[in-house]
Parts: C-alpha cells; structure tokens; sequence
C-alpha cells in the first residue's frame, strides 16, 4: 500500500527562509496517477512476497511455527490516497483486501518433532496509514510515519499432513492467535518502508555538477506545503563556481505558479536561476572570447583585417596596411534576463578590443568600443520538443578609445546589425528544430505545455511510467 506514496515522491523529486527559484507543484491528478501505478506494481509483485513466519504454542507445551508463507492469490482493491493539510503529508488506506496463502506448519512439544502443510485465508484486512512531509538541515525531502492503523476481518485456516487432527480443537484459538499476530505485524512493516522511503530521500543529491567548474544547488528552501488539492515544493534553483560560494548580488523574488489541476505536475523556473548562471559565468571570466578571420562564417560576407575594414577607419588600412586583425569580445557587465509574458528579454553591456596581428604574429592595439545590445526570445513545446527564436531589438555601439585617431560608428554599427540579424537567422532555424523533453528511463514527460509569465516560466505536464 506505501508503494503508490513511494511514486509519487519520486514524481515530485524530480529547499532555510528564502524565496525559491523553482516551484514544483503535484496535483491530485498526479497523485492519483501516482496511486494507480503504485497499486499496479504491487499486484504484480506479489506472488514473490514472503510473508514473516507466525509462531506461538498451543496448552501452553506444544509449540507451532508457520513458516514458508507465501501468497498464492490476493484481492487487492486499488487503495486510496488523499493529501492530508492537518499534518502536511499523504494519508493513504486500503480496504478489503483479501489474501490467500499457503505455507508450512512445524510443532514439537519435547523431543517429539511433526510438520505438514496449510492453506489460509485472510479476508478483508483494511490498513490506513498516515505520512508527514518535511525537510532536514540540508533541504532534503523528508517522510516519517505520523500514523498507522491495522485491521484483518476474519481468518481461515486448514492444516494437512502429519498429526494435522491435533490442530482441529484448536483452530478457532489459532485463528484468533493468527489474526492477531497479523494485525500486530503490519504496521511495523509498513512503517519500516516508510524509513526506507527516507533513506533513500537522504541518500540523493541537492546539487550536481555541471562541467568542471560549476555546481546547481537545489536544497528546499521550506518546510513543503500541503493544499487540499496539490502539494508544492520550493526549491533554491541557484548555480555557484564549484571554487568558491558567493551569492549574487541579487536576489529570487516571490512568484506563484498558476494552478493547473488538469495537468500532474507543474514547474516554476525564475529568472533568478538564469541570472545566478550568468552571474557565475561573468565572475569567471568565461563570458569573453578572440574572434579572428578564420573564426567568421562565411555566410557574412566579410573579413577581420584592416583592408576590410578601411570603409568604416579610413586611417586604418594607412596605418597599418595588410594586417590581419584579432577582436577579444568581452561583458562589461553581467547580462541579465527578464522574464514577461510571452517572451524573454536579455540585455548584454560588452566592449570588443580590436588588435592588429603584425607578421612575427605581436598583436597592437587599434581601439576599443563599447557595444550594448538587447535581445528578445521566445520558447515554446510543439511536438514533444522545447523550441525557440530570438530576435535583436537594438545594438548601440561607442568608441571609448583608440590608437588610430578618432572615427564614426555609425556605419559600423549598422554593418554590426546586419551581420547579427544573419547570424540570428541561421540560428532560429536550430531553435526551431527544438530539443527533447528531458526524462528517464523510468518516466517522460507527456501533453507538456509551457508559458511565459512575470519573472518566471510555467511548465504543465502529464508524466508517465514507462
């Protein structure tokens, strides 16, 4: 039965007193689904389930065991389980389940040793069980038991071979005895999965690497909160340099995910965890690059030299006639992303060092330019597969210095545009082929639909078990 609640931790798993950057929301419609699969697992495992020996005496000198007890057939009605507001967790229960099974009986009283086989029914055992939700220091998912209850309707019994006649006076105590020990013996077992539940919720990662140099944290950042219809998990969602933890000086605004209760899950993204990657990047010093003539695509039509360039610094080609030119392109500053509805927007503040490469391959400095563009995109789901587009919506750029006299960026600029607008053209055309939905081997997101809202991506799905 704790099965359907293992499910639906792992479909959520997929967090300290600070705003979360990603929002994971399961509804009923998740958790039911997460019931059903779980009740289905269980059904078909339960043919291999070994059930724990049953042991005791009979006038008070005659000692039995049941051993060896295995389920031959089971009635076992799809449980229920319902999120639970007043402590924060599951509350899940099974009625009417009805098991049949078959074993082996010993007996010794003495030196005298018999043994045979049984088969037994046990009919309409009804189980509630009640699970709390939390977290631990280390923003790890948590569950323990809050409470469990057992019932077993009635008992049947029947023994064969070697003195199996002695057990007959006895039956009517023995399945009493039994339907005890029974009772007795559930909960312990139930709440022994729930402590394995939790072991395996402590054994996984809050934060993973990605590449070399950096980590993306994802601890709860608060205790989970339970409605009557879903359950939502905040998560930091913060990228840091592997090499030292320093925060942003930024920081994750409050955002609330729409409701969706026709879809199992949803996720909340903030921009905040573009920014925080951003900002590693930045710090790093990674968002910098040399572009040479080699590296231009030939698409644009152009070369990095200064005869190519002598339309826009006359003086250039005079000076320096020849020469093949080196640009080290670099952010000023960190870009940032905002997140409106329907689209995305990026501002980039960068500056481009322009250099001459004399033949014995010494590089001279010509000039410097600050260059500040913004950006809009788009992200969409079609066909199973996550799109997008991105378009330039302005670019400005300035001479701040320059070894070569003075010069106009007007025509420079208008050239840069145009080659951004190529550039940009060949990449939507990627964009637009998209990339899977990410998944497992075990699970894939299904009718996964996603929208753009203030400061934050939505994202509905539907998931399935493979």
């Amino acid at each position: 039965m704790l099965r359907p609640v293992i499910v639906v931790l792992m479909l959520v798993s997929f967090t300290c007193g600070e705003n979360p950057a990603v929002q994971v929301t399961l509804t009923n419609k998740g958790l039911q689904y997460g019931k059903h699969v779980g009740a289905g697992w269980i059904q078909d495992r339960l043919d291999l389930v070994t059930l724990p020996d049953i042991s005791g005496t009979v006038l008070h000198y005659i000692h039995y065991t049941l051993s060896g007890v295995n389920i031959t057939k089971c009635d076992f009605p799809e449980p229920s389980v319902e999120f639970y507001q007043d402590i924060a967790g599951f509350n899940t229960s099974s009625s009417g389940l009805s098991v049949a099974v078959t074993g082996r009986w010993t007996t010794h009283a003495g030196l005298i040793h018999d043994g045979g086989s049984f088969d037994m029914a046990i009919f309409n055992m009804d189980v509630t069980s009640v699970v709390k939700l939390g977290k631990d220091a280390d923003g790890h998912l948590s569950v323990t038991s809050a409470h469990c209850e057992a019932r077993v309707g009635n008992v049947d019994v029947r023994f064969q071979g070697g003195a199996s006649w002695m057990f007959k006076p006895f039956v009517e105590h023995l399945k009493g005895r039994i339907k005890d020990k029974i009772e007795a013996s559930i909960c312990p077992v139930v709440e022994k999965s729930i402590v394995n539940v939790e072991y395996h919720l402590q054994a996984m990662n809050v934060s993973f690497d990605v590449g070399e140099n950096f980590t993306f944290d994802f601890p709860l950042t608060g205790m989970p909160v339970i409605h009557a219809s879903s359950l939502n998990l905040g998560l930091k969602g913060e990228f840091y340099n592997i090499k030292g933890h320093t925060e942003p000086p930024f920081e994750a605004q409050p955002f609330t995910v729409p409701e969706q209760p026709g879809y199992m899950l949803s996720v909340g993204l903030s921009e905040f965890t573009l920014n925080s990657a951003s900002y590693v990047l930045y710090k790093a010093g990674l968002l910098q690059t040399v572009i040479t003539d080699s590296m231009i695509p030939p698409y644009l039509h152009m070369h990095l030299n200064t005869s190519w360039m002598g339309p826009y610094i006359p003086q250039l080609p005079k000076m320096f006639p020849g020469l093949l030119m080196s640009l080290q392109v670099y952010a000023r500053k960190v870009p940032m992303f905002s997140f409106q509805p329907g689209v995305v927007k990026l501002g980039f503040e960068g500056a481009v060092k322009a250099f001459a490469i004399q033949p014995n391959g010494t590089e001279t400095p010509l000039f410097k330019l600050n260059v500040d563009s913004t950006h809009s995109g788009k992200v969409w789901i079609a066909g199973g597969r996550l799109k997008g587009s991105v378009t330039l919506d302005n670019l400005t750029v300035t001479l701040v210095s320059s070894e070569v006299g003075t010069f106009q960026t007007d025509t420079l600029e208008h050239s840069m545009k145009a080659g951004m607008i190529l550039v940009f053209a060949k990449l939507n055309v990627e964009l637009g082929k998209g990339i899977g939905l990410p998944g497992t081997k075990h699970a894939q997101l299904v009718n996964t639909v996603l929208g753009m809202e203030e400061g934050f991506i939505a994202i509905s799905s539907d998931a399935m078990l493979l």
